[in-house]
């Protein structure tokens, strides 16, 4: 028997070879593919869309925060990954009580590549985890400066109007991306107005692909409370999620940062 402390300090016992393992958060199912884990994953949410062929074949648990207890205990599984803002602390705790529950806890970029270190020690994927926060580390590089007058929002949600604050993981990759978050002042993911928006005055608008899947259909709406801001759609799986989906976000800023100067020179 092994034991490991997840990000939360709690501490859990694993057999010396995990073989059924239940994701209830989407990030970390991906993590779980790119280590090679195909046959040991028996479970993942509904909103587990990467790998499309997990999504498609795997059992689902429900819902993040709607997971499905009877499902999950039927799967019998000997490890179950979740996380602190993900998943609801009332059904992880119930979870807990039945099975070993591993619960993710992360607001910068170390924390994200100690989690994918620690699912690989339990898993005995180590070699490849370590390959991949060593391709993560390289692609990230140093931290950009915070370029000026680059004062973004980062919307959430639409009805009620809620951007990402600043004790986000969104905050963290918001400043490697070299913008100023104008709502960095408040915690989580608050409410606000189109008055308080506006007050903002942000440079730039960001509507996010997920939770709330903002369209172009949603352009002229934010265009309107800030005339002056451009308003830009981003895929908020760069921006959220902090598994191995980080390998592909440094491409994904170089690319954007790209797109905004021509947008903000045309």
């Amino acid at each position: 028997m092994r034991q490991f402390t997840d990000q939360l300090s709690r501490t859990i016992t694993l057999t010396d070879e995990v073989k059924r393992i239940v994701s209830v958060v989407p990030s970390q199912t991906e993590l779980l593919f790119d280590l090679g884990l195909d046959e040991r994953v028996v479970g993942i949410t509904r909103f587990c869309v990467r790998p499309e062929s997990w999504f498609k074949a795997k059992t689902r648990v429900g819902g993040t925060k709607q997971l499905k207890l009877d499902v999950i205990r039927e799967l019998q599984s000997d490890l179950i990954l979740a996380n602190k803002e993900e998943n609801t602390e009332e059904q992880i705790a119930q979870l807990a009580d039945e099975f070993p529950v591993w619960v993710s806890d992360v607001h910068h970029l170390d924390d994200a590549l100690n989690m994918i270190a620690s699912v690989g020690e339990m898993t005995n994927t180590t070699a490849r985890a370590l390959q991949i926060i060593s391709d993560i580390r390289q692609g990230f590089g140093e931290p950009p400066v915070t370029e000026r007058n680059q004062a973004v929002a980062y919307l959430i949600w639409r009805n009620p109007m809620m951007v990402a604050g600043g004790d986000t993981f969104i905050q963290h990759m918001l400043t490697r991306f070299g913008k100023k978050n104008v709502f960095a002042n408040l915690s989580r993911y608050p409410t606000v107005t189109a008055d308080q928006l506006r007050v903002a005055n942000p440079e730039f608008i960001f509507l996010s692909s997920e939770p709330f899947p903002f369209s172009e259909k949603h352009l002229n709406e934010f265009r309107s409370i800030c005339p002056d801001a451009q308003v830009v759609l981003v895929d908020g799986q760069m921006f959220s999620w902090y598994g191995s989906r980080l390998l592909y976000v440094p491409k994904y800023f170089s690319d954007l940062k790209q797109s905004l100067r021509i947008q903000t020179t045309a």
